[in-house]
Order: C-alpha cells, then sequence, then structure tokens
C-alpha cells in the first residue's frame, strides 16, 4: 500500500523539532518523506525557556545558551545554602535561539513538507497511522505526537495529577540588585498556605533577572493570582523600581501516568505528551535531548512502537513522591529541603538526571522523614 509519508511528525515544539532535524541531520533517513503538522510553524517568538544542567565538556548547547551559572541557592525556613555545581553548570536557553537552530536544518531537508493545519485526531490502523486536520487526512507509516491531552490524565483514577504551574517575569531594575553569577534554584521562604510554591530567580545581570513564581498544585491560579503573588515578592526584597520587559507562563503535567501504554504500532507519544517531562521536577529539556537519541535508533531497528519503553526504577520513585505530594501537598517544601540539606549536590543532580546507582539512592531515601513514604507505598501497592 502506498503511503503519504513516511513519517509525520504533529506539533512543531521542542521535541517534534528535535527529532525531525535529528533526522534530517542522519543520511539513514535521507529518502524519508516526512511530514510536520502545527498551525503556528515555524514559530518566530521567544515563547519559552528551557533551563537544565550538564557538563560543559559535552555541552551540544553552547552557542545557543543565552547565560549559565556555575552557583545555584537553595533558602527554605532556617536554611539558606550555597551549591558549587561544578563541573556541571545551570544553562538557560531561550526558545527563538533553538526555534531558528532546527529550523534552518529542516529547511535543507527537501523531503519535509509543512503544514499549518490544526491536528483533530491521530488514528493507529493495521499496517499505518492517519492524522486528520480541519483541512483534510493523511496517512503515515509512523507518526510522532507531541500534542498533550490533559483530559486523559485528568479522568485517570490510578496515577493522580499535580500541575506544575508558573509565571515569570522578565524585569530590568534601575538599580544594581542581583548577583549574575548565583541562580536562586528554590526559594521557599514564602508562605506555604498548604501547597508546594517556590520562587525561581535566574539573574542575567546586575540588573536584568527572570524572576518566576511556581506551584506544584491539584489547580492553577486566575492570572491576577501570580501577579499579585509577584509584585509583594519583589517588593519584600526591595525592589519597587523596574519595568517587566516580557513575561513568561505555563503549565507541566507531574504525574506517575504511563503514557507509554497510549503508544501503539505505528503511533508514538512525545515530550510532555509521552511522559518526557520527568514526573517529580517538571524538567523537560534534557530528557528530550536524551530520548531523541534513542528514538532515532529505535526507528533504525525496529518496526513497534509499543517495543520502545524500557521499565525503569526511576518512574517508580517519582510515582511515590508524587503520591506524597498530592496527598500532602503542604510537605512539599519540607522534602525538597531534607533533600538539599542532606545530600551532596552532586549525587541530588546525578539522581536528577536518573545516573545514580542503587546504593546511591538508598542513601538519599534515608534522609527524608520515611514514614510518610512507607504507608504512601502501601497504598500504592493495593492500587497496582
Amino acid at each position: 500500500m502506498e503511503f503519504d509519508y513516511d513519517y509525520i511528525i504533529c506539533g512543531g515544539g521542542a521535541s517534534g523539532l528535535s527529532i525531525a532535524s535529528a533526522i534530517s541531520l542522519d543520511n539513514y533517513f535521507s529518502t524519508k518523506k516526512i511530514l510536520i503538522i502545527d498551525p503556528e510553524f515555524p514559530k518566530k517568538i521567544n515563547d519559552r525557556t528551557w533551563c537544565f544542567w550538564e557538563n560543559n565538556e559535552s555541552s551540544n548547547w553552547k552557542e545557543l545558551t543565552f547565560h549559565n551559572w556555575n552557583n545555584i541557592i537553595f533558602k527554605s525556613d532556617n536554611f539558606d545554602k550555597i551549591i558549587s555545581l561544578g563541573p556541571l553548570s545551570y544553562k538557560m536557553l531561550k526558545s527563538t535561539p533553538y526555534y531558528d537552530y532546527t529550523n534552518n536544518i529542516i529547511s535543507k531537508n527537501s523531503n519535509i513538507q509543512i503544514l499549518n493545519e490544526k491536528v483533530i485526531d491521530i488514528v493507529e490502523k493495521e499496517n499505518h497511522g492517519e492524522v486528520k486536520t480541519n483541512l483534510g487526512t493523511y496517512k503515515s507509516k509512523k507518526i510522532f505526537n507531541s500534542i498533550l491531552n490533559w483530559e486523559t490524565l485528568k479522568s485517570n483514577k490510578k496515577y493522580p495529577l499535580l500541575i506544575q504551574h508558573f509565571e515569570g517575569w522578565f524585569i530590568k531594575t534601575e538599580e544594581d540588585f542581583f548577583n549574575p553569577e548565583q541562580a536562586t534554584f528554590m526559594d521557599f521562604s514564602i508562605e506555604q498556605n498548604s501547597c508546594t510554591k517556590f520562587m525561581y530567580i535566574l539573574p542575567f545581570s546586575k540588573k536584568e533577572a527572570l524572576v518566576e513564581y511556581t506551584l506544584f498544585s491539584k489547580n492553577v491560579l486566575d492570572k491576577k493570582g501570580y501577579e499579585n503573588f509577584l509584585i509583594n515578592y519583589l517588593k519584600s526584597l526591595g525592589i519597587t523600581n523596574y519595568s517587566i520587559v516580557s513575561k513568561e507562563n505555563g503549565r507541566i503535567p507531574m504525574t506517575g501516568f504511563p503514557f507509554h501504554k497510549l503508544n501503539s504500532k505505528n503511533i508514538i507519544n512525545i515530550g510532555s505528551a509521552g511522559g518526557w517531562s520527568k514526573p517529580s521536577t517538571g524538567f523537560t529539556f534534557k530528557n528530550i535531548e536524551r530520548k531523541t537519541k534513542l528514538l532515532i535508533d529505535f526507528l533504525k531497528n525496529h518496526d513497534d512502537f509499543t517495543k520502545f519503553y524500557k521499565k525503569s526504577r526511576f518512574r517508580y520513585y517519582d510515582i511515590i513522591f508524587l503520591d506524597v505530594l498530592y496527598q500532602n501537598n503542604h510537605l512539599g517544601k519540607k522534602l525538597f529541603t531534607q533533600m538539599f540539606k542532606n545530600n551532596r549536590s552532586k549525587l541530588i543532580f546525578k539522581f536528577l538526571d536518573e545516573k545514580s546507582n542503587f546504593i546511591e539512592e538508598l542513601s538519599i531515601m534515608a534522609n527524608f522523614s520515611i514514614g510518610i513514604f512507607v504507608k504512601t507505598i502501601i497504598k500504592r501497592i493495593f492500587k497496582l
């Protein structure tokens, strides 16, 4: 049977662009016919930022990095720690340079077609997949979907859903205030109100910074809720004379939901839609980089996307941690404080990168309040 395309990529965000550019740079796929469907492709505005930590020696993003920090700050009640990340750096990448970089690669691939249409449905067929848009239907041997269906997560009862939601302001102050060498990774010194919330400050100069209000909770705030908190927080720091250069906001699912079970032989979910955001933290960019490499290798050797997922004990750690936060959302501050207060920073980030060994993981777990985790594990066992 003839198909319209070898691959269709639904969504032109970070994960879709990552896969499209990786395919374009690999001669193995030189004859593959590819379609990217996104109503806003190519994106030209800076609509988000990605932050991640990595070793400078092995970075693929040096040219695109907007700013990096070798030291981060963790704050909580009666605990304030400046953490040296060496040999790592914490980095910010703005979306516009990333879009430009990947779009430049994609534009040189004559086998890639772009459609500015809205995806309505994606359907698995016997030996292919179909994408239905507002203007037509397109058949492909394989489909990559990056469009997250929030209703699937909300309606699921087995794996509760927390939402990481935030609003950040890029501000410029009239006077020197910030230290551009240090990023505030988490400031839990703010009032929690039975919820997990913290401030996040990324300074680019003595007068410029991203100041972001982040919450892990079951529901999002209205617009004024974020704005009023940011205004009052800046005032508490003594920052009153400033201009807002731009704003960013977003929502990231925090859930142990088994996204891989939504994959079929010919359709795979990628990005946040595929569970590529780390469930317990929301960090996504480096996971996209890692998963893209794995998926490109997979395409060369396998034909069934249901075989792509590999079990990992880190998923179960995330499930238990999120169960605790969902049932006891007020404990987020305490749990993160215990982690950063009682463990070496190098081990923390190794653990969050899912590169630690089991002995190291046990040493981290030993520094938490064990009782509540034991109760949660027992409850989770009876749900399985």
